[in-house]
């Protein structure tokens, strides 16, 4: 049986892959990607875990499945360790915006990636449940499609990972390492070698951070892909849409 290895993004925990697992036929591990953080050599430290984590398994490849930073995370896996993955299947953030990330429509939506990137994150949301909480609201609501509620439950879980002191710099340490998608975005060129790795794309079309005609060039990053709209639903693909989800990947088992 082939295992689907299910990374979620920011600010987000392996629960919102809970549902996508309970639909698949097949072992579903769902790693919490400790840190957000990038090591000296510039790997990001999230991919050296998820590494670390296939060493131990006996399969010989998985399905990698994920969005926003497990997105990137996976694309790094099928890029740098095309042996290690059998398929592929993500939600944006996808390579190819380039510079339109800097156009006035994106940048209303990036300014938290600024915003990561001072103290004064730290100083007003670091080790503050209720500011965290609140923090966290704000992207979950403003993310999310139209018909999406984020619950109550939902936040409180969140607000106890990412709220004890320490844990919200953690997390942005992505960003700060220069993973964002702004930094990543102006300094992208497409590879000598795409990936070739199969690769099925699922982009929302209430994605306010991913305009889906960014999807455009995404032929120089990958040989052999699939994009699929799906309409309804925004960032978070597998908590919003969970059926779509498990059955983009159930097509690689």
């Amino acid at each position: 049986m082939t295992t689907v290895l299910a990374l979620h993004g920011w600010p987000g925990s392996r629960d919102d892959f809970a549902t996508v697992a309970g639909l698949l036929d097949a072992e579903v591990l769902r790693p919490d990607l400790v840190g957000f953080g990038s090591r000296p050599d510039g790997d990001p430290s999230a991919a050296g875990q998820v590494v670390r984590l296939l060493d131990e398994l006996p399969d010989e490849q998985v399905v990698v499945a994920g969005y926003d930073v497990g997105s990137r995370v996976g694309q790094a896996l099928a890029r740098d360790h095309p042996e290690r993955v059998k398929a592929l299947v993500v939600t944006p953030p996808l390579p190819g915006a380039g510079r339109r990330v800097l156009e006035p429509s994106p940048q209303r939506e990036f300014w938290y990636q600024a915003f990561h990137q001072l103290e004064l994150a730290e100083q007003l949301v670091d080790g503050r449940p209720d500011a965290v909480r609140a923090y966290l609201r704000h992207f979950w609501s403003h993310w999310s499609g139209p018909d999406f509620v984020v619950s109550g439950a939902r936040l409180d879980a969140l607000t106890s990972l990412y709220g004890p002191p320490g844990a919200f710099t953690a997390s942005i340490g992505w960003y700060r390492a220069g993973s964002g998608m702004v930094a990543t975005s102006l300094a992208e060129q497409p590879p000598a070698q795409p990936i070739t790795v199969p690769t099925t794309i699922l982009w929302p079309d209430h994605d306010p951070l991913f305009p889906r005609e960014w999807s455009d060039r995404l032929g120089e990053w990958f040989t052999a892909f699939d994009l699929r709209p799906v309409a309804g639903v925004g960032h978070f693909v597998p908590v919003e849409a969970p059926e779509v989800f498990a059955a983009a990947v159930t097509e690689y088992l």
